[in-house]
């Protein structure tokens, strides 16, 4: 009951925590601001919605990086910045895509005791380069060094789902809702749990929480291309045409052919399938 308790409350404090050190870093004028305070302030411009801050936490990160090039969370967060960017269907250059990779790898060697690198640096691999085992790894060592690490668990949600394990990946994202109830990412939590859920076959469970992910989050794009595909695995025809449209008008390349050149770098086929056949049930064009 103690660890119950004592999980419950690290849970509860962490986002608000987080929350307030980004509002602390914004307060201070950008002349002072040293690699920590760059480092919260890319955090800062990540939470803004629809990815509008995303270069701006690049160019933050990267100032981290030249005052500190060891500063393995800056590194790890780059890569989480390109993550949500190709989950948005942004068309990434290769040179991006080699420096997201490097600098993963970086923060995994420099901080190997540092869940917070080890969690945004591993999925990074797994996302941008298909590298499951990796990203596995370090979520493993992540989670050991920090068990109350909602986010942690979160990214083994993912890589799960990508690995095509859906009991873990519905596991992991419980985990991550029970730590942390009102954390402002948790429309992400709720999209993982849904993605689970839909690879399980779960897809009235899957609807459910892929609807409160883009409650909380309207234009959060793989629950978008979630609803598509479980109005297609449920036969809601007016729905499906309803969110295709939005997906389109959102971005026009992300057809059939559009989400397979998308996901082709993941290496999980079998996973991706599932995603495919649900949006082609719903009627999203082939090209």
């Amino acid at each position: 009951m103690q660890d119950q308790i004592a999980s419950r409350v690290v849970g509860a404090i962490e986002p608000k925590l987080r929350q307030s050190e980004i509002e602390r870093a914004n307060r201070k004028p950008t002349e002072s601001l040293d690699a920590y305070d760059l480092y919260l302030r890319a955090l800062a411009e990540c939470n803004k919605p629809a990815g509008e801050g995303w270069d701006a936490a690049i160019g933050y990160l990267r100032q981290a990086l030249r005052l500190d090039p060891s500063y393995a969370p800056a590194a790890g967060l780059i890569g989480f910045v390109r993550r949500e960017q190709v989950s948005r269907g942004v068309q990434l250059s290769h040179e991006e895509i080699a420096e997201a990779l490097h600098l993963a790898r970086h923060a995994l060697a420099v901080g190997r005791d540092d869940p917070d690198a080890l969690r945004m640096a591993g999925p990074t691999l797994a996302v941008l380069g298909g590298e499951l085992a990796a990203a596995m790894s370090a979520l493993d060592r992540a989670t050991t060094l920090n068990p109350n690490s909602a986010q942690a668990w979160r990214e083994c949600g993912v890589v799960n789902c990508f690995a095509n394990r859906p009991d873990a990946a519905i596991a992991a994202a419980q985990r991550a809702m029970r730590l942390s109830p009102l954390d402002p990412l948790g429309h992400n939590f709720k999209w993982v749990l849904g993605f689970g859920l839909m690879l399980a076959g779960r897809y009235e469970e899957a609807m459910e929480w892929v609807d409160r992910s883009l409650h909380d989050r309207p234009e959060h794009h793989p629950a978008i291309r979630g609803k598509v595909a479980l109005c297609g695995y449920l036969g809601r025809a007016e729905e499906a045409r309803q969110w295709i449209r939005r997906l389109l008008e959102a971005n026009p390349a992300m057809t059939i052919a559009g989400f397979k050149a998308l996901t082709s770098k993941y290496n999980v086929p079998g996973t991706m399938a599932v995603y495919v056949e649900g949006m082609r049930k719903a009627g999203l064009p082939e090209e």
